[in-house]
């Protein structure tokens, strides 16, 4: 039999497989850093995209914080606005109250009673006057009792003129008050 000396060979294949696989090995690192650098590049893009929609989202709370406080100072305007316009309407309202309150005391006050003094403190009328008699007043004293514009009489003192015995000087509070609509009354019941 014939020998043959295969080692070289041998030695040839293996380099070459070696050389191969140091190939493959360099190839497969260049792939691995080049897909490193675009995962990398990849999650820098992500992060800055994020970073630029939150700062788009903090902006646009500020405008909508600034909108808000705009808008609360709008509403507490308004409601002084309100505000006034209610104290006008109540000015606006009591305005003919007074020549209402003149006008009943007028109707209210029977013949033979006059007023000498009239005060007026918060809702309380403070009347004094001179009545031709005792009966007299106690009419007035009714009267007002039975008006829509008055209630609580009260009568603090009655005094004999001096110089004419049959009349009577009287001290008399009475508070005033607003009739109830009755149309008012009605559509709110």
């Amino acid at each position: 039999m014939a020998r043959i000396n295969l080692r070289p060979w041998r030695e040839e294949l293996r380099a070459e497989r070696q050389k191969q696989f140091i190939s493959v090995l360099l190839g497969m690192l260049i792939i691995s850093a080049g897909a490193g650098f675009l995962w990398h590049r990849y999650v820098e893009g992500s992060i800055e995209y994020q970073v630029q929609r939150n700062n788009f989202v903090r902006n646009e709370i500020a405008q909508l914080e600034k909108q808000i406080k705009e808008i609360q100072e709008l509403k507490k305007r308004r409601a002084e606005l309100i505000e006034r316009m209610k104290v006008i309407q109540d000015l606006q309202g009591r305005r003919p109250v007074i020549v209402r309150v003149f006008d009943e005391l007028v109707k209210t006050n029977p013949d033979g009673v006059y007023f000498t003094s009239l005060s007026k403190v918060g809702e309380v009328l403070e009347i004094k006057g001179v009545g031709e008699s005792n009966s007299r007043i106690s009419s007035l004293m009714r009267r007002l009792d039975e008006s829509a514009w008055f209630k609580e009489p009260n009568l603090t003192s009655v005094k004999a003129l001096q110089d004419n015995e049959s009349k009577s000087s009287f001290d008399m509070t009475i508070k005033q008050e607003a009739p109830i609509d009755e149309s008012k009354k009605e559509g709110g019941a």
